[in-house]
């Protein structure tokens, strides 16, 4: 490929693991069954395959989640910062396979993370680790969801954002998840509801909070030239862009600014295209205040203003600015590390496979999805957009 233009890289193949409640399969299991169904959903053999991401299992991942799937790719990538790793791997792969380095990189997680701790197999924790900066936070009980309380809290008595307007996140979330039928909780909820609920970590009550849930999902992306061979239209990856901003929450100069600030900024500009222009959003929500600032982050309202901009239905399927419309890490699933199922989302989105859940914008399908991941406590960033 030396002196060749960049190929042009396509999503080609998506899809689920069986998601929600999943007593009886292993984490490697649901990675192999995500993966043979986005090879199915591809169309294409697993012998293009010559490119490999996974991270979050074994000791070398992706080395053993390869070996288990019966792959010896060429490439590979184990990057691991935390929910943003599959928006930043997407970039890697796309990068690899437009210069040559890959033809068809498989992008493939998985986790059993709720039927672990009902099994006793694993624990709650209150830190990533005790190790480098976090040991100055970790003996002061500093856990990962009291750092996103404080970031909130400084939102709102920065900006005048109120608990009413997180609580819409959780709302309009839940009611996208409504029309999915692979969603773990679909009955709508209000905002009383959230407010009512036991309290987690102020602001937070239960219902700001994530699920914890079983799952996994895989990516096939490919170059231009396997499109034609493929089962289905291809999403393109037009522009990625990546950040990231601290670990130690002394050394975050704001709290009110995400690291999407920056990777979203990036990938709008190599993709060409303004955020005024998405049709869709998938964001991470690990908690309702993820959702607020990075859609301030990305560009779709100005900073301080996203406790507004979530009021009057504005993230529903039906709404200005779908976001997660499969009902996100709030209401669909969130196994772990959920980045990658945002790409899924997106993709589907695109395609016109969203069934009850799909968006449509006067009636047409939607061109044009971001996915944004986050990893830690705002500590990395990864934002891909995705076209028909």
């Amino acid at each position: 490929m030396a002196g060749a233009l960049p190929r042009k890289v396509a999503v080609v193949g998506v899809a689920l693991s069986d998601t929600g409640r999943v007593d009886d399969l292993t984490p490697y299991a649901l990675h192999a069954q995500a993966a043979r169904r986005a090879l199915a959903d591809s169309g294409l053999d697993r012998s293009v395959v010559d490119g490999f991401g996974s991270a979050g299992l074994g000791t070398l991942a992706p080395v053993e989640v390869a070996e288990y799937l019966g792959l010896r790719p060429a490439w590979l990538d184990s990057t691991g910062v935390g929910g943003a790793t599959w928006e930043v791997m997407a970039a890697h792969a796309a990068d690899a396979i437009a210069l040559g380095h890959a033809n068809a990189v498989l992008l493939v997680y998985g986790s059993t993370a709720r039927a672990d701790i009902k099994a006793g197999r694993r624990t709650s924790n209150l830190s990533f680790g005790g190790r480098g900066a976090l040991q100055f936070e970790v003996p002061y009980g500093h856990t990962l969801i009291a750092k996103y309380a404080m970031a909130a809290r400084r939102h709102m008595h920065q900006y005048g954002t109120t608990v009413e307007q997180l609580a819409e996140v959780a709302v309009q979330a839940r009611a996208n998840a409504g029309a999915n039928p692979d969603a773990m909780f679909r009955d709508p909820i209000t905002v009383d509801d959230v407010l009512s609920g036991p309290m987690i970590a102020d602001p937070f009550t239960k219902l700001h909070c994530c699920l914890r849930s079983d799952g996994g999902c895989a990516v096939l992306l490919a170059a231009e030239e396997y499109v034609a061979d493929c089962a289905k239209a291809p999403v393109w990856v037009l522009g990625s862009g990546m950040a990231m901003s601290h670990t130690a929450m002394s050394e975050w100069e704001d709290f009110t600014v995400s690291p999407a600030a920056v990777s979203g900024r990036i990938a709008f500009e190599r993709a060409g295209v303004r955020p005024g222009d998405v049709d869709v959003a998938e964001i991470y929500d690990a908690f309702t205040y993820m959702t607020l600032v990075t859609l301030e982050d990305l560009g779709f309202c100005g900073k301080g203003e996203g406790g507004a901009f979530v009021e009057k239905g504005r993230l529903l399927r039906d709404g200005a600015l779908p976001v997660n419309t499969d009902g996100g890490g709030l209401s669909a699933c969130h196994p772990g590390m959920r980045g990658l199922f945002l790409i899924v989302e997106a993709v589907t989105q695109l395609r016109g496979e969203g069934g009850a859940g799909q968006v449509l914008k006067a009636g047409r399908l939607p061109e044009l999805a971001v996915a944004s991941g986050t990893g830690g406590w705002f500590c990395s960033s990864g934002t891909v957009v995705l076209g028909r």
